[in-house]
C-alpha cells in the first residue's frame, strides 16, 4: 500500500458493540464564530478521510473538512465498519443499514461534545443512504441533511445498470478487491474529464494506503434492495446535489424523493461539469460553495 499521512487532525475512537470504529475531526479555526458541526459520511469505495480531508499539491482548499474548518464549522467524519481503521474482524458485508448504525454510534460520540447541538449531516452516495436511513431513525440529531449523489430507487441509473451484472459475484463474499485500475474508472465511467489527472492519483493514494478491498454489503444493497428510505421519514430540511454527469443518480429518481419530501425548507441543485466524487471534481469549489449556502442559510422566521 502507498504511504499517505495525514495532518492537522485528532484521531478519536468510539465502540459499537465490540466494533472499534475511527473518528477524525479538525476543530474550527481560531477566532472564527461557531457556525455549526458537520458530520461527513463516505461512500461505497473509500475510507473517510481520502474523500474529506484529501491533499494535493497544486489544489488550493482540496481538503473539504479544511475548508469548511476554516470557516467556524466544527467538522468530523468517520471510518464506517469495515472500511479504513474502523475495525473488520466480523464477518459481514457492511450493508447500509450497518452503516446507519455506525452513525449512530458515531453522533452520539460527537453529540457528547459539542454540548447536544444537532449536526448538519453530508453524505455521498451510498454515504448518502446511510445519512438519510440515519436520520429517519435519529431526527432529533440532524439541523440539516445534504445528500449527495443519491439514489432512491434506482431508476435511471446507468452505472446500477451495469453493476447489477455482477450482483451474483458481490452476493458472494463479503468483501471485493480494489486497486489503482478501479479508482480511476470512478472518474472514467460516467464522463472523462471532469477530474484532472493529479487529483485523481492522490485520491487513488489515499485510498490504497488504507485498503485493498472494500465491503460489498452496500453494492448489494444498491443493486438489488432499493429503495431502503421513505421520504415522508425524512423530516430534516434536506438538500439534494446530483453532479450533471453522475451515472449513479437517476435525475427523474431523485426529483420523485424530491417531491415526497415533508420539510419545505428543501432545495435540489445540479452541479454543473461534474460527475460522480463531486470533492474531487475540477468543479470542487463550486460544491463547497452551495453547501455551505445551505448550511449557513437562516432557519425561516414565517412558516405560514
Amino acid at each position: 500500500m502507498v504511504d499517505v499521512t495525514w495532518s492537522g487532525g485528532v484521531e478519536h475512537w468510539t465502540q459499537k458493540g465490540d466494533v472499534r470504529l475511527f473518528l477524525w475531526h479538525k476543530k474550527a479555526a481560531a477566532g472564527m464564530a461557531h457556525a455549526g458541526t458537520v458530520f461527513f459520511v463516505h461512500g461505497s469505495s473509500m475510507a473517510s478521510q481520502p474523500t474529506f480531508d484529501l491533499d494535493v499539491p497544486g489544489r488550493p482548499h482540496s481538503s473539504v473538512m479544511e475548508w469548511f474548518a476554516a470557516r467556524g464549522f466544527d467538522t468530523w467524519t468517520m471510518d464506517n465498519e469495515g472500511y479504513g481503521r474502523s475495525d473488520k474482524h466480523r464477518d459481514i458485508n457492511c450493508d447500509i443499514s450497518n452503516g446507519a448504525d455506525d452513525l449512530e454510534a458515531g453522533t452520539a460520540y460527537v453529540l457528547e461534545r459539542n454540548g447536544g447541538e444537532p449536526l448538519l449531516m453530508y453524505g455521498i452516495s451510498s454515504g448518502a443512504l446511510k445519512a438519510a436511513l440515519f436520520a429517519q431513525r435519529h431526527a432529533s440529531r440532524i439541523a440539516k441533511i445534504a445528500l449527495d449523489a443519491f439514489v432512491w430507487t434506482g431508476e435511471g441509473s446507468h452505472t446500477l445498470a451495469q453493476r447489477r451484472k455482477k450482483l451474483p459475484d458481490f452476493l458472494a463474499r463479503n468483501r471485493r478487491p480494489i486497486d489503482r485500475d478501479f479508482v480511476r474508472s470512478i472518474f472514467s465511467r460516467d464522463h472523462p474529464g471532469t477530474a484532472d489527472a493529479a487529483t485523481v492519483e492522490a485520491f487513488a493514494d489515499a485510498i490504497l494506503s488504507l485498503d485493498d478491498s472494500m465491503p460489498t454489503g452496500t453494492y448489494v444493497d444498491m443493486c438489488a434492495n432499493l429503495p431502503l428510505l421513505d421520504p415522508a421519514r425524512l423530516l430534516a430540511p434536506t438538500l439534494i446535489l446530483r453532479g450533471e454527469f453522475d451515472g449513479i443518480a437517476g435525475l427523474d429518481d431523485l426529483v420523485d424523493f424530491y417531491k415526497l419530501l415533508p420539510n419545505s425548507n428543501k432545495q435540489f441543485s445540479m452541479m454543473r461539469g461534474i460527475s460522480h466524487a463531486s470533492f474531487q471534481q475540477k468543479n470542487y469549489l463550486m460544491v463547497y460553495q452551495i453547501l455551505h449556502s445551505f448550511f449557513t442559510m437562516p432557519e425561516p422566521f414565517y412558516k405560514g
